[in-house]
């Protein structure tokens, strides 16, 4: 739990995490590519004193969360079309903050050339996100504020989505323990409990227009181009131990001393290979890149994931905000 004396930092994430949302947004537009927006938004971050909580990740129609561009900027299995903004698309922009391990999470849904297509479903969506929020007082069990979340979608006609849950915050720590469901579980479901004070929430009920209101990964296990060191592995040992060869070791201590804990971008850290072997080409950096990586993750120093897609081909909205529970109640962070 979060002490008040512990806050300014939290407030502050909040306030930079809103800030690039609301001055993102409309860069979605029509015949833009989204990895300009990630940039975008990424750089925002850091011109506003924040540093990225997580890769941005721009979601498109049945895509429902956790895709961000590669290095060489290519599209998720099965996605046709190029990475470039279509009118009428779905698009959900998250972001997420951290000023010195102290985080923020929030995230909209807009239609593309606001064509008018998708307004009910970006209308319940966001009263979703606030109907849950609404119940978050002290001692409220999840699975009421899971029922309120869903009845949005229901009385609008959209499917809440069942197998993705909102979550805990903790310093250095985005999926900290307690999930928040999204959608009417009933009190003898495995979201046990309910909200304590001074906890620190991310609330994030997605709908969809799919009939089944499941998500699926998309693979490969790597797909969202997102990757966290576990924290369960320390470098020194595995080197003596002959699990890592030297440049491993040092290019995984980068990655610790960079990111943490915290979920980094495979762009981010593939150019550290550019440095050790400045004459090699594209493909033999690849080759080395996926060796190191497959390394790591079989020592579990690492860990990836994938995107994540509607299993139905619907379209998919979300609407995000970080919350603390007071004793007065809900006070939403992610505020300009």
């Amino acid at each position: 739990m979060v002490e008040e004396s512990d806050l300014k930092q939290w407030r502050d994430a909040g306030h930079v995490a809103r800030r690039t949302l609301e001055g993102i947004q409309d860069e979605i537009i029509e015949g833009k590519a989204w990895i300009d927006v990630i940039d975008s938004a990424e750089r925002f971050i850091r011109r506003h004193g924040g540093e990225a909580a997580f890769p941005v990740t721009i979601s498109v129609n049945e895509i429902a969360a956790h895709f961000t561009a590669d290095h060489l900027n290519r599209p998720p299995e099965g996605w046709e079309e190029p990475m470039v903004f279509q009118k009428g698309d779905l698009v959900k922009l998250d972001v997420g903050v951290h000023i010195k391990g102290a985080l923020a999470d929030n995230a909209m849904t807009i239609e593309v050339g606001n064509g008018g297509n998708h307004t009910e479903q970006i209308k319940a969506a966001l009263e979703s996100r606030d109907a849950a929020i609404e119940m978050m007082h002290p001692g409220v069990e999840w699975y009421k504020i899971g029922a309120a979340a869903e009845q949005v979608n229901i009385d609008a006609g959209f499917e809440s989505v069942r197998n993705l849950s909102g979550h805990q915050l903790e310093r250095w720590n985005l999926h900290a323990g307690t999930s928040v469901p999204s959608y009417a579980c009933g009190p003898n479901s495995n979201f046990k409990g309910g909200t304590e004070v001074g906890g620190i929430y991310a609330i994030e009920p997605f709908n969809t227009t799919g009939k089944s209101g499941m998500i699926e990964n998309i693979p490969p296990a790597s797909s969202s181009n997102i990757l966290r060191i576990t924290g369960n592995v320390k470098i020194r040992k595995a080197l003596s131990k002959g699990k890592l060869k030297p440049l491993g070791a040092t290019l995984a201590r980068y990655m610790e001393e960079r990111y943490n804990t915290l979920p980094f971008a495979e762009r981010w850290a593939f150019p550290l290979l550019e440095k050790p072997f400045p004459d090699e080409d594209e493909d033999a950096l690849q080759k080395k890149w996926d060796a190191l990586i497959k390394k790591l993750i079989s020592i579990r120093f690492l860990e990836v994931y994938a995107a994540l897609r509607d299993v139905d081909g619907g379209d998919v909205g979300q609407f995000e905000h970080t919350v603390i529970v007071t004793e007065g109640g809900p006070e939403i962070l992610t505020v300009a």
